[in-house]
């Protein structure tokens, strides 16, 4: 008895130090420095790439000290660290052991090294004629000094001008584009790598309150976009707010995953979700939250791909968060590939070309190659890329499979077809092949968001905003399913409110999307798409019925609509119409809306959430409709959620860097 207790203790324990261990697996880190092997000089945001049999797992960007950090799992890797204009170098066999902190440091060699020069003779002449620039090399010493950290905010203190604000404005001498600062291995200039004059977002007019008896319904397209959260993040971090336009507020809510309830019948591609609560910036209203979530699919379930990949070479193109991040982030891509799945290569510059035909994602190492040799330079042909990325998606059509464009670009296209109204006519016409398309914006300066947004939108398919390889890998890995495969086209909703509870409501955000009530059931009607596993959220603004907002007439027209609903307690209905991928017929369903309200503080975190990011964006946009919002109260909504659920301490880092922007403590 005695040796079965002490076993058994044995085992106990055992049991124990495995469990008590297997907590701290995944707490392993590494970091290390990124050097210039000859200068000693950091390299500010460098590359660094763990591998697994050459399969990308993880990789982070090197701040401006050459430092990195990243969490990753233990086991055994080859790391990589590059950089443009550097020989990448790779430690093969590297152990990560788990539970500690380890240290792995890389010295770079440039990988372009030009032959010794000799000088016979040189004369510095007493004045420069029409000289007017200046130079300055800026150190990782002398960064350090200064009281700004970003690269973007660095470049202002050059000559030129620069501004932080709307209002604050700063001119220094010398022309904007004549100076220059090398930043170990970087080159800015006074405004170049500030100025967004040149980028351009379509014009938003922000939803009105409407009445239930004049408006009783509310008639929208889907919006699975979620560029603008990405973009604004890109602004924010270097040290300038985003344009008005640029702040679309369904795209910065629906950049997140919600968790809702996976669809119950085998027949609907999605569940609905409604929840009542108390509005955070009015406290007079209430806020309604809806959420639609797509089903999830296993990848390896996943129909088979063809895919075309048609990337922007042209000369706009040439710079480090353009052309170099778009390869690393189809290198991404193609190493989610599975053994069925096909891949083709168009470019465009001046012209189209073919990079690759349509190769067997069972080749890798050839699909990467064709990747690897891309380069930049010409004008942007991009209609003409367009067409051809179209004719070999349809040469190599597959039944019941995935057929999809991948276009990554600026969106400045400026040879052929190039106005938005012409593009649309084109994209229009080539979605009628059943082929998708998906558009990857990358870049900044001369960005051009309204383009992209028209042609993703018009090509039944979503638009991205690259900003750094994490965010490739979150859409291109992460969200593999709902950013490729499409379960539901055409998806449109409409909700009635109920007028015995609803005095006036108001859409928040999808200002682009909406439609008239009789274009719901218009079955030629483009609508939008929801990918595998993606969720749509929606938020409506609720004033509760008031006798001001009604009528004797409005009352006697909806006296006998409102008693049921009043009695079974429904706030209004949601209906939801669609098609699947391939087909033409629509399918329609609704959902009761309960008028039960749950106050704000007992709320679950996935509303709390949305109504902060929805509240962050009233406040970037200075809606009219902002009522009461403060950065503080985003940030006390959202240092109450779950924070790796939602992500939302990358969130609240955002939000304070706002305030800082805007003076706000």
């Amino acid at each position: 008895m005695k040796k079965i207790i002490y076993v058994s203790a044995l085992l106990f324990s055992f049991l124990f130090f495995i469990q008590a261990n297997y907590q701290n697996l995944n707490k392993s880190s590494v970091e290390g420095k990124v050097l210039d092997a000859v200068t000693g000089e950091a390299i500010l945001f460098g590359t660094v790439a763990f591998f697994q049999e050459g399969k990308l797992i993880e990789g982070t960007e090197t701040d401006i000290d050459g430092n990195y950090f990243i969490r990753i799992g233990p086991g055994t890797y080859d790391v990589e660290a590059s950089y443009i204009g550097y020989t990448p170098q790779r430690q093969t066999g590297v152990i990560i052991k788990a539970n500690r902190v380890n240290r792995l440091d890389f010295s770079l060699s440039e990988g372009i090294l030009m032959d010794a020069v000799k000088i016979i003779e040189y004369k510095v002449p007493l004045i420069e004629i029409d000289n007017t620039t200046s130079g300055a090399t800026v150190t990782a010493e002398a960064i350090r000094s200064l009281p700004i950290k970003n690269i973007n905010a660095i470049a202002a203190t050059t000559a030129g001008q620069s501004s932080t604000d709307d209002v604050a404005i700063s001119i220094r001498g010398s022309r904007s584009d004549a100076t220059l600062l090398y930043s170990t291995s970087l080159k800015v200039s006074g405004i170049k790598s500030i100025n967004t004059e040149n980028e351009k977002y379509s014009e938003i007019i922000e939803n009105k309150p409407q009445s239930p008896f004049r408006a009783p319904l509310s008639t929208f397209a889907i919006d699975v976009d979620r560029a603008s959260y990405s973009n604004i993040r890109r602004f924010i971090e270097n040290g300038k707010l985003p344009p008005d336009d640029a702040v679309r507020i369904e795209e910065m809510i629906n950049y997140f995953n919600y968790d809702y309830p996976t669809p119950e019948a085998k027949t609907r591609p999605f569940a609905v979700y409604s929840q009542l609560t108390q509005c955070p910036w009015n406290g007079e209203n209430k806020l309604l939250h809806i959420g639609l979530q797509g089903k999830r699919i296993d990848i390896s379930k996943l129909p088979a791909s063809n895919l075309v990949l048609l990337i922007d070479v042209s000369g706009s193109m040439n710079s480090h968060n353009k052309l170099p991040l778009v390869k690393e982030s189809f290198k991404l891509l193609v190493n989610n590939l599975r053994d069925q799945d096909n891949v083709a290569i168009v470019t465009y510059a001046g012209s189209a070309g073919i990079a690759l035909e349509s190769t067997s994602a069972t080749d890798k190492r050839k699909i990467m190659q064709a990747i690897d040799d891309l380069g930049a330079g010409g004008s942007t042909a991009g209609a003409e890329g367009i067409m051809t990325a179209y004719d070999i998606a349809r040469k190599h059509f597959k039944q019941d499979g995935n057929n999809r464009v991948i276009l990554a670009t600026d969106g400045d296209f400026n040879i052929g077809i190039s106005n938005n109204d012409d593009l649309l006519k084109l994209i229009e016409k080539e979605r009628k092949s059943g082929v998708f398309l998906s558009i990857l914006g990358y870049g900044m300066g001369n960005y051009q968001d309204d383009k992209m947004q028209l042609l993703a939108d018009a090509g039944n398919g979503n638009h991205a905003y690259i900003d750094n390889i994490q965010e490739a890998k979150k859409t291109l890995v992460s969200e593999f399913g709902g950013t490729l495969f499409t379960i539901a086209k055409d998806v449109k909703v409409q909700v009635e409110f109920n007028p015995a509870y609803v005095g006036k409501y108001r859409l928040i955000g999808y200002e682009n999307r909406k439609m008239d009530a009789s274009e719901f059931r218009d079955d030629a009607k483009d609508a939008g798409e929801l990918g595998a596993g993606h969720s749509v959220t929606v938020l409506y603004e609720i004033t509760p019925v008031k006798d001001k907002f009604v009528t004797t007439e409005e009352k006697l027209m909806y006296q006998k609509r409102s008693s049921e609903l009043k009695e079974n307690m429904e706030l209004g209905t949601v209906r939801l119409r669609y098609k699947t991928p391939t087909g033409h017929k629509a399918w329609e369903f609704g959902e009761k809306i309960s008028a039960r309200t749950v106050s704000f503080d007992k709320v679950e975190d996935k509303t709390k959430h949305a109504a902060a990011i929805a509240e962050f964006g009233m406040l970037l946009r200075n809606s009219k409709y902002k009522g009461d919002a403060s950065y503080s109260n985003v940030e006390a909504i959202l240092q109450s959620i779950d924070k790796e659920k939602y992500l939302t301490g990358n969130v609240i880092e955002l939000v304070k860097n706002t305030m800082k922007l805007v003076n706000v403590e």
